[in-house]
């Protein structure tokens, strides 16, 4: 090999080092938790970012009589959850309720997703003001000019329970709240059966002059999620969909916005002309504001410093309603699960292709919502890790078992590689068959290295052998192999996917680990995410660097030595660097290694080279002799 290729090798394992060196001495941030910061008294009645009047844009410290001062600690939920009459919510997906104080929609649980794998605990995603986590949405109206703020509901209006009971798929319920003044607004709340909400807002206008109103929603969080997970991989905070452009904006990014209100908060806003959302995205989880197909309206971003609020908004024009008219507006607020299929769903009225598989019909009256699949984030590689991710997912709708579904794609994937596969090993043999040639060229050619690299074209040219022939296939796999990674990282199908034995969740890094001996001694293995992880690894990570050194024993060792160390060391230097990656994705390296192993071994021996695996094994453990022996 010459020594360009030498140093090349050599730059790849410096880095692989170096990388690993850093996650050591430097491992990612922990999350940042949440100050539980409340928002200031009730605002005034100035919308602060447009300084028209009349709108709440976030419930007042006092409710119900409670004062949690700004940065508190915040009470359980349970107790936040005491201070306001409810309505329950009851469905097959979510449970909770709504506050009649200010209608909030801000008491949301999954049902089906557990904190924990073993735990029976549901995932929270909802909490009222005074929690720990506050996050809700909110919607009301904002008044024309000669309007006052007391004309309007707001975040502490009382609201009457007018219809209804519980909120069920079948049972939608009615708010209402008469303002004294001639204006009787009303709200009707329905659900379905996932996690889609529609919303209602009308105004009935007794008096008899006409008024102008706009109505709004809001979806607010205080503080930071508790369970960020700040990697770069993964986008977390803002997800907008404005008339076909998808805009993503961090939690990070929203503090440096333009401030453009007369408060000091940085805000952004933007029209859509026809169709759109916008809302939160966490990893798994989602909150977004849906108004109807056609519709136009304003997006809103914002962040208020003084409360550590982040906030969006869907602000709709302006209505007119004559005297004794009744208007209203509908819009959607989705808030749960980042199912794909769900979702997909609800992007197109009729049924996925898993679904359709299982007997789903379409819904006539499902809300289309447009590009609504592009919530997940599906990243750059998306023409990849969208495919890979449905394939993967009917897989397991048929298997049953995530693991086997895993190393299924895999076998897929290398069927679909194999004509590239088969050609590079092809040239691979014929390579090594041409070795005693080349070493009689370096040989001649001494340190003349033009006359060398003329005489290595002549011989490739002559055998009709590409040197680069090998590469393609490697390079193909780097973006199947990080979009997979998305994959499992992202999607929430993976999340608590069990495989068999101590392998419960292929989302989470293997579990196992030396310090304890893979279980059989008492001592608890290392935190995931502590440096003691990345050291003490699991069968998982060790499987890996077995079956890549594996691979490399189907060639003799480089005669080079610095180039035989550089290869020695490369299988267990990613079997370090990726043992805290998601068990998942190294049940899929693990069975490429296997089989690429096995592709590799048929090929060349069908070209008439017949690899010394053990040979080379047996080389690679003997002792060199010392210089002069």
């Amino acid at each position: 090999m010459d020594d360009q290729n030498r140093n090349l090798i050599l730059a790849t394992g410096l880095s692989f080092v170096v990388i690993l060196v850093w996650f050591l001495l430097f491992p990612p941030p922990e999350p940042v938790e949440d100050p539980n910061a409340l928002p200031p008294a009730a605002e005034t009645g100035v919308d602060p970012v447009t300084g028209e009047t009349g709108i709440a844009l976030t419930p007042p410290v006092e409710d119900a009589g409670t004062t949690v001062a700004a940065g508190d600690e915040g009470t359980p939920v349970e107790v936040a959850l005491a201070e306001a009459a409810r309505i329950p919510i009851e469905t097959p997906s979510v449970e909770g309720s709504i506050s009649l104080l200010g209608g909030r929609i801000d008491d949301l649980s999954l049902r089906n997703y557990f904190t924990e794998v073993d735990g029976d605990e549901i995932v929270r995603l909802l909490a009222p003001v005074g929690s720990d986590d506050p996050y809700y949405a909110l919607y009301g109206w904002r008044p024309s000019s000669g309007m006052t703020y007391d004309d309007v509901p707001t975040s502490n209006t009382p609201w009457e329970l007018e219809s209804g009971e519980t909120l069920t798929p079948d049972s939608p319920v009615t708010l209402s709240w008469d303002n004294g003044s001639g204006l009787v607004f009303r709200r009707t709340i329905e659900i379905d059966e996932n996690y889609m909400f529609q919303v209602t807002q009308s105004v009935e206008n007794t008096t008899e002059v006409e008024v102008t109103l706009a109505p709004y929603g809001i979806v607010a969080r205080h503080g930071l999620p508790s369970d960020l997970q700040n990697f770069f991989i993964l986008h977390e905070g803002v997800v907008r969909k404005v008339d076909g452009t998808l805009d993503e904006i961090s939690y990070d990014d929203l503090p440096d916005l333009d401030v453009i209100d007369r408060e000091g908060a940085p805000a952004e806003l933007v029209d859509v002309e026809a169709n759109g959302w916008i809302g939160f995205t966490d990893k798994y989880w989602m909150t977004t504001l849906i108004p109807e197909d056609g519709q136009p309206f304003t997006t809103v971003i914002k962040y208020v410093p003084s409360a550590d609020i982040y906030q969006t908004e869907a602000r709709l024009p302006f209505m007119a309603i004559a005297p004794g008219e009744t208007s209203e507006v509908t819009t959607q607020l989705f808030a749960g699960a980042k199912e794909a299929e769900v979702i997909r769903d609800y992007e197109n009225a009729e049924p996925g292709m898993i679904a359709s598989l299982f007997g789903a019909e379409q819904d006539p009256d499902r809300p289309e919502v447009a590009r609504f699949i592009d919530s997940i984030d599906w990243g750059w590689f998306y023409f990849l890790t969208k495919p890979i991710f449905w394939l993967l997912h009917w897989l397991n709708g048929w298997i049953g078992n995530m693991g086997i579904s895993i190393i299924a794609l895999t076998f897929i994937i290398k069927a679909i590689l194999f004509p590239l596969a088969y050609r590079s090993y092809v040239s691979m043999a014929k390579m090594k068959e041409l070795q005693p040639e080349m070493e009689k060229l370096k040989e001649s050619a001494g340190d003349d290295r033009e006359k060398l690299q003329k005489g290595m074209m002549e011989l490739y040219r002559k055998n009709k052998v590409n040197p680069a022939g090998g590469c393609l296939p490697i390079l193909l796999q780097i973006p199947i192999f990080f979009s997979l990674y998305k994959v499992i990282f992202v999607t929430l199908e993976l999340r608590h996917a069990p495989f068999f034995g101590w392998l419960n969740d292929l989302s989470a890094p293997d579990s196992s680990s030396i310090i304890n001996l893979f279980g059989l001694l008492p001592n608890a293995a290392p935190e995931p995410e502590s440096i003691m992880a990345l050291i003490f690894i699991g069968i998982l990570p060790i499987l890996l660097g077995i079956t890549m050194w594996l691979q490399q024993k189907l060639n003799p060792a480089p005669t080079d030595p610095t180039q035989a160390m550089i290869f020695a060391w490369l299988p267990w230097v990613f079997m370090f660097m990726l043992g805290s990656f998601a068990s998942g994705l190294l049940v899929y390296w693990i069975a490429n290694n296997t089989l690429t192993f096995s592709q590799q071994y048929l090929i060349m021996r069908s070209q008439g080279y017949k690899p010394d695996v053990f040979g080379n094994i047996r080389r690679s453990f003997a002792k060199k002799p010392k210089d002069g022996a």
